[in-house]
């Protein structure tokens, strides 16, 4: 657990974390449970991630079911909330708010947490903090990543967007027209027999050729649905698996290139952020990279615990919220499966 230093003694000394509550640190728990992961964070107003404990939802074929992702929210919450609490080192009574997935998501499992969420809030007397999990990626990335005013691409399974703030909101500059980048990937591993990703990426390495597939940018959106189909036609047609695999990654990857160098070159940004569960990829990265450089610019990453869906991003904004005075009652904390990024009025930025 993360300790503070006393900044008004003159010989800094360290302060334990109950010493650091009594200086005004705000402690915030958040629950994370838009899609497969049901995770439990724990963060403090002075930047420390207390706890992060994830537990994460595999179908035994295919990809994710909603009610039986909820099923196994709800199984695992109890274990996971007392791991996170534990983890932490305070207790519940401690707390300062409760923070959750308010959306977009899968509405079953947004219920689940929601319905968590509430239930301490009430029992505890608490304030109830819902939170945009796309702003949410973005600001733990903002936080680890130590960088300032980026543009953000933010590639995941269910969400792909390239952001950035402005007038107080976070504004989309280009998003996918129809699937996500890591669903298209991910749909493409599990049909293929080999899983989703990292293993499309991986048998892309021992491919032999390239195969050439649909590159669709529209402006400064992707589309990704007829790649997959196109991939999936390939396979058919008796190409090799690692091949197309190549084929895939590499246009996947220079599409989300394309369009984000275009929204760097538009606003002359010089930090890069790439967040999301796709942001753990090494070829994507080296893209990004090399892109950068020539735009004089600097690509920011996370660690890959806090990449993907994870409790410590909904706790982390939670502060940032709870700071800001962005709370919610009870009777007002619906969920919102389709919640927009640009819905959210960001107030901390700054």
């Amino acid at each position: 657990m993360g300790l503070l230093l006393h900044k008004d003694d003159k010989h800094p000394r360290e302060l334990s974390l109950w010493e650091a509550l009594k200086e005004g640190t705000k402690v915030v728990l958040g629950i994370e449970s838009t899609a497969h992961t049901f995770g439990v964070g724990v963060a403090s107003s002075d930047g420390r991630i207390l706890a992060n404990e994830n537990r994460v939802y595999k179908p035994p074929k295919g990809g994710i079911h909603p009610r039986e992702a909820a099923q196994h929210h709800a199984r695992v919450a109890p274990e996971t909330l007392r791991a996170g609490i534990s983890r932490a080192g305070i207790s519940l009574s401690e707390l300062d708010g409760i923070a959750f997935s308010v959306g977009p998501g899968l509405g079953p499992c947004l219920r689940t947490g929601a319905t968590i969420a509430r239930t301490l809030a009430l029992s505890l007397n608490k304030p109830l903090i819902a939170v945009n999990h796309s702003v949410a990626h973005i600001e733990i990335g903002r936080l680890l990543a130590g960088c300032r005013d980026p543009m953000v691409l933010y590639v995941a399974g269910g969400n792909t967007l390239v952001v950035t703030f402005s007038a107080g909101r976070y504004r989309v500059f280009g998003e996918t027209l129809d699937i996500a980048a890591g669903n298209c990937l991910d749909a493409f591993g599990i049909k293929a027999g080999i899983g989703p990703m990292p293993m499309p990426e991986l048998m892309a390495e021992k491919a032999k050729s390239f195969v050439q597939l649909p590159y669709t940018v529209k402006g400064m959106d992707v589309s990704f649905s007829g790649l997959l189909t196109a991939a999936f036609l390939k396979l058919k047609q008796g190409v090799a698996l690692e091949d197309v695999c190549l084929g895939l990654t590499e246009t996947v990857y220079s599409m989300l290139t394309e369009v984000t160098e275009r929204a760097v070159a538009y606003t002359a940004k010089k930090e890069i952020l790439v967040v999301g569960g796709l942001a753990r990829s090494k070829r994507l990265r080296e893209m990004l990279d090399t892109m950068a450089r020539e735009r004089g610019a600097e690509v920011y990453t996370i660690p890959d615990e806090y990449a993907g869906d994870n409790g410590a991003m909904i706790a982390w904004n939670g502060v940032l919220q709870l700071l800001s005075g962005m709370v919610v009652d009870v009777e007002d904390s619906r969920v919102k499966p389709r919640m927009r990024i640009d819905e959210v009025d960001v107030k901390w930025f700054g």
